[in-house]
């Protein structure tokens, strides 16, 4: 039977996912006094793509200091480099400090979500039948949730254990086996070096060599993080300067890409170094322009691939059969294990939940040609419903929780209005989201990511819906405040 939450006292807001952006985002609705709400999780524990991808060597590419909220900063930090269990931690510590706990409900995916006009509020439905209703709605379900697997042939024919590395299946003992990689992206390179050493073989299919830059890792000394503890000012500089430091890359990402071009011969001289092998070092060699695609930094990725006991396979897969891959050419490579680094769908935004806004507008059919929101957030045609970590928020220079943080403020600003104007609802004007979208396409031609290569960035047709083409301080001071005149506001 579906039980329903009764629509004479609705929530003020539901939230889609657990991770940094669903927390965060029900830290700072408590914060603001917007106490009626509660966060919806699909797994049975909190955490979103840190509590998933718990793979060998899994970690962040982002310093710890700036991946992590401003409003809760940890000084303890073991590596400038955090890893994901030092993440999912920290993660876990935010929900408890904040006495979130009885506010997610864990193991409740949400497969419906439905925008009634007349009462103003979301009709959420979850896969157990269960229906809540809420003002607002917010998706925090990030870009980095669906696990892609590769369109190959054969795939539920392999007779070996298979997995996806957000999926990692650590029962499986690869001691001695013979392995195959498809893909060799982010996560890819965190994992390979770390069972090189235990495989008999490692077969690694790669499509394009990826741009791999030196990763000035460290682990913090104790004296260090007491420092750190006792000054808060001092930590504080820290973390501005490592701000700073990140936030002028985007001069080569999205103003003059020529900066970018500048760094290849270095990075190729790291390659030289660390790859012995002429014909492994030409088949990592990039055939594309650096920041094309995603930008990869490691220690440990060239010297592992060094190995005799790992291959570099960049012939085309045919198929996969029971006893392994088989190329283009023919060649059959026997494998006793498969394991698919092949990323996510990133530009799948909220798939596969059902959302229905203003007439039963439905939002994966309005997103076919390409996601898009306004400044990532609000969408025509679906009320009070906001996105964090949406369309075009991505970054590629700095910490995402730089972004998360303004749009909480933004969504927060929103709902106070909405609540103290005795509003029904918000909507976007569908002229001010056409605007919008035209001029940071246009803007996006103009970047590193727009150079012709095919990336997770970009849609199948050639749109950019992931990526931020500017300074995360331009997209804070854009979020500041609402403009009220953007929305349609309703009573």
């Amino acid at each position: 039977m579906t039980k329903t939450r009764s629509p004479a006292a609705p929530l003020e807001a539901i939230i889609i996912g657990s991770g940094f952006g669903g927390l965060g985002m029900a830290i700072q609705l408590d914060r603001a006094g917007i106490s009626q709400f509660l966060v919806l999780e699909k797994a049975a524990d909190i955490g979103g793509t840190w509590r998933d991808n718990h793979y060998p060597g899994s970690g962040c590419d982002v310093p710890s200091h700036l991946y992590s909220y401003s409003f809760e900063p940890r000084t303890d930090w073991p590596h400038k480099y955090a890893r994901q269990d030092e993440i999912h931690a920290y993660i876990r510590h935010c929900a408890d400090k904040y006495h979130l706990r009885q506010r997610i409900r864990l193991n409740c995916e949400v497969s419906d979500a439905r925008f009634d006009a007349d009462s103003g509020c979301w009709q959420v439905t979850t896969s157990s039948g269960e229906t809540l209703t809420a003002h607002n709605l917010i998706a925090a379900t990030g870009q980095l949730n669906r696990p892609l697997l590769p369109n190959i042939d054969g795939l539920d024919s392999f007779a070996g254990p298979a997995f996806h590395s957000a999926e990692w299946q650590h029962e499986v003992d690869l001691k001695g086996k013979r392995v195959a990689v498809i893909g060799t992206g982010a996560s890819a390179i965190q994992f390979v070096p770390q069972i090189v050493p235990e495989v008999a073989q490692l077969d690694l299919y790669q499509r394009n060599a990826a741009w791999v830059l030196p990763k000035d890792d460290a682990e913090y000394s104790d004296n260090r993080r007491r420092w750190l503890n006792r000054l808060p000012l001092l930590h504080t500089l820290d973390r501005t300067w490592q701000y700073l430091s990140h936030e002028v890359r985007a001069l080569g990402f999205v103003h003059f890409t020529s900066l970018v071009k500048s760094s290849e011969k270095a990075t190729l001289r790291h390659l030289e170094r660390q790859v012995s092998d002429p014909a492994k070092r030409a088949a990592l060699t990039p055939d594309y322009p650096m920041g094309c695609k995603r930008i990869l930094i490691s220690n440990n990725y060239y010297p592992a691939l060094n190995q005799p006991n790992v291959s570099i396979v960049t012939d085309g897969i045919e198929k996969v059969v029971p006893e392994g891959v088989v190329t283009r050419d023919g060649t059959l490579h026997p494998a006793d294990v498969l394991i698919y680094g092949t990323g996510f769908a990133a530009t799948e935004f909220l798939a596969p939940i059902k959302v229905s806004g203003l007439d039963g507008k439905d939002l994966n059919a309005t997103w076919r040609a390409g996601a898009e929101a306004y400044k990532g957030i609000s969408i025509a045609g679906f009320p009070n419903l906001y996105v964090l970590y949406g369309p075009n928020t991505n970054l590629g220079h700095n910490s995402i929780i730089y972004m998360l943080e303004s749009q909480f403020r933004y969504v927060i600003n929103c709902i106070r209005a909405r609540r103290d104007r005795g509003l029904r609802y918000l909507d976007l004007q569908p002229e001010v989201q056409a605007r919008y979208n035209q001029k940071l396409q246009d803007a996006a031609r103009d970047t590193v990511w727009a150079q012709g290569c095919q990336s997770w960035y970009l849609t199948a047709d050639g749109k950019q819906t992931v990526n931020w083409p500017g300074f995360t301080f331009t997209y804070r001071q854009m979020t500041r405040k609402p403009t009220w005149s953007d929305y349609v506001q309703v009573r």
